[in-house]
């Protein structure tokens, strides 16, 4: 089974259900609608959930709709999260990246 890491922060807004989709950059996973995907938190190591990928779209991340950030968390602005992913990746983030947006629904008993 694939398996995607969280931040630490994330994992209860997960849990929660507040967030329900992940940005993923350079996607060596090559997830798609239907996977079923292990949630780890990225400090622990720990698996914390398993969820089921129910959409999957990719865009530049400079014409990201407002409807298509439902589920993931805010930005101030656009400067804000081309640095946000230019730290999380170690590489140059900008308008032109293409992120993978995937929405995903918790399994339950997982």
């Amino acid at each position: 089974m694939k398996t995607l890491k969280f931040k630490e922060d994330l994992v209860p807004l997960v849990l929660s259900g507040e967030k329900y989709s992940t940005w993923r950059l350079f996607d060596d996973k090559d997830i798609q609608a239907g996977d079923e995907i292990n949630f780890v938190n990225a400090k622990s190591g720990d698996h914390f959930a398993s969820a089921k990928v129910i959409r999957v779209l990719e865009r530049p991340l400079g014409k990201i709709k407002d409807e298509e950030i439902a589920g993931h968390e805010k930005y101030d602005s656009k400067e804000q999260m081309y640095s946000a992913f230019a730290n999380y990746y170690q590489k140059p983030i900008g308008p032109e990246t293409v992120v993978k947006i995937i929405w995903f629904e918790l399994m339950r008993g997982s």
